[in-house]
């Protein structure tokens, strides 16, 4: 098989590779490791979660479609934010909370 090049791919298979990497991404972090914490994702990387439910929505609305923080979430986390922090979400140490405001300021704009 040959390998093609981003430069050499054209733009539709390109957007189903991104899509599929997406889905990947998402099955990952929903799926198969919820244990891994929004806040640690935040002070490792700089976003989370919350920042590519947020990105979602900020594509369906750039292409028209209205779509809100708790619907994009909801669609993103196949589950409300509620039964989502329910299930998964842990209580914060003072440390990850310290780490995370660092982590913020760096991202102020980037970041949900």
């Amino acid at each position: 098989m040959m390998s093609k090049g981003e430069n050499d791919m054209d733009d539709q298979t390109r957007i189903e590779l991104e899509a599929a990497a997406f889905r990947r991404l998402r099955q990952h972090l929903m799926q198969d490791r919820p244990d891994v914490q929004n806040i640690d994702m935040m002070n490792l990387t700089g976003f989370c979660r919350n920042c590519l439910s947020r990105w979602y929505q900020e594509a369906a609305n750039e292409r028209g479609i209205e779509m809100d923080k708790d619907t994009s979430r909801e669609l993103f986390y196949g589950m409300t934010m509620a039964e989502w922090k329910s299930r998964h979400q842990t209580e914060a140490s003072d440390d990850k909370q310290a780490a995370f405001e660092t982590a913020f300021a760096k991202n102020v704009g980037k970041t949900d």
